[in-house]
């Protein structure tokens, strides 16, 4: 048990922990809002360093490591690709696995991706000895426990987080120590297509739903629009600031949920101040590593789990892409899957990908004849249930591959509805209604 008063006296700088770090180790990195910043940089000062690879989620802040003059030196593995790794990825100066979120814990617990180092960012310890992994559990808890060293960055400002968020102050064998702000994001802006996906998404939530969702403008603009709802819960991969009103209304009250009734359920939070501190020690709130969160099992327990997740294109037989861009890497599979097939085993579940009909400046159709070349099918279209735009939601579940392109179709913006039927005639699937109402 460590003192309440003088566990600080053993406090090393960054420079002396990341100097423990062995040659050639495999290292993994806590992310998100948790991301050891200082940790990180230190490690990157250190020039004699060589030979290392660096499991990660998505990282928030700077990646020095994977700048090009240090690229030789440091390999990133992201089990989640960020906008900070994607031009490394693309340049083949860093690796992505695609897997599950909810099979990660175990490829650290089982050997296959073993761990020399975990660099964490932790709470300060309590007078029980333990710190917490703070804002996000995901796959950091397996990574704390399997790693043969524990290396931390114990920031006075990372919030207390309950559920299974402990972590010995003994297991950890360095740490520095920081008080400094978590790494914020802002919500994102809601635009008038956001607003009308949101309102349809949120037609289709039940009373008493169990939400999952994301961070980001759609789903801000479904939980704004959810305020005549009664009874609803959390149980999540994670959540963001959109989420506080619904709380704070007494709209979102876990009552109705079978597993961990009364608390909200995570993995891991990012957002702003406000929703750090609101997490802050709270037993309303619990943090669960992502195998137990995105356990599909688990997830269908609950009745009426809403999962409502985005995609980058959907092609016309219903598959989902959701983590490149052709070839490119963009993001990662992620809990997508989890969820989808969590909700749709869920009594009365509402399984959701919800997307705008078109992306970019140059106006390019999300609806798609077929998937780009290489792009990776996080969600198949034998699990694909509701596909919600701006101008529609359809559930393509139980629909043959004609009826589901005509449905998608509907949705499709109306620019591109005739270069869809015409696309889909060539393809010689399907034969379907065209927007004249001749056959084609």
């Amino acid at each position: 048990m460590v003192r309440e008063q003088g566990w600080e006296e053993r406090a090393q700088s960054a420079e002396a922990v990341a100097g423990l770090i062995p040659h050639a180790a495999r290292v993994f990195v806590h992310g998100a809002a948790a991301t050891p910043t200082p940790l990180l940089e230190a490690m990157v000062r250190r020039r004699d360093l060589e030979g290392v690879r660096l499991y990660h989620l998505h990282l928030m802040g700077p990646a020095p490591f994977a700048a090009p003059e240090h690229r030789s030196r440091f390999r990133s593995v992201s089990l989640f690709t960020g906008a900070n790794l994607r031009g490394a990825v693309a340049d083949g100066d860093a690796d992505f696995i695609p897997v599950f979120l909810s099979d990660i814990p175990g490829l650290f617990r089982d050997g296959q991706l073993p761990l020399d180092v975990a660099l964490l960012q932790v709470s300060p310890p309590d007078r029980h000895g333990l710190c917490t992994l703070g804002t996000s559990v995901d796959t950091a808890r397996a990574a704390s426990e399997s790693a043969r060293l524990v290396f931390a960055e114990i920031n006075r400002q990372m919030p207390r987080t309950h559920g299974a968020t402990a972590i010995p102050f003994e297991r950890i064998a360095a740490f520095t120590l920081a008080d400094r702000p978590l790494l914020s994001m802002q919500p994102a802006e809601i635009g008038t297509v956001e607003a009308e996906i949101g309102e349809r998404v949120a037609r289709l939530v039940p009373h008493g739903g169990c939400l999952q969702m994301g961070i980001g403008a759609i789903p801000d603009a479904v939980l704004a629009r959810l305020g005549d709802k009664l009874e609803l819960g959390i149980h999540t991969e994670m959540f963001s600031d959109g989420v506080l009103p619904l709380l704070e209304a007494g709209v979102i009250t876990n009552r109705k949920k079978t597993i961990h009734p009364g608390r909200s359920v995570t993995s891991f939070v990012m957002g702003s101040r406000a929703l750090y501190d609101f997490v802050d020690d709270n037993p309303g709130v619990e943090f669960h590593p992502c195998d137990r969160t995105n356990d599909t099992a688990m997830l269908a327990k609950n009745d009426a789990v809403v999962a409502i997740n985005s995609a980058i294109e959907v092609d016309l037989s219903g598959q989902v892409c959701a983590d490149s861009i052709g070839l490119r890497v963009y993001s990662g599979i992620g809990g997508q899957m989890d969820f989808i097939r969590g909700a749709a085993r869920s009594r009365g579940g509402v399984p959701i990908i919800a997307l705008p009909s078109m992306a970019g400046s140059q106006g390019c159709s999300r609806i798609v004849p077929t998937l780009k070349t290489g792009a990776g099918v996080v969600t198949t279209r034998g699990h694909v249930h509701w596909v919600v735009t701006e101008y529609g939601a359809v559930n393509l579940h139980g629909l043959t591959l004609r009826e589901r392109a005509e449905a998608l179709i509907s949705v499709a913006h109306p620019d591109v509805r005739a270069e869809l039927c015409a696309a889909v005639a060539e393809l010689r699937h399907y034969i379907i209604g065209n927007p004249g109402g001749t056959r084609v």
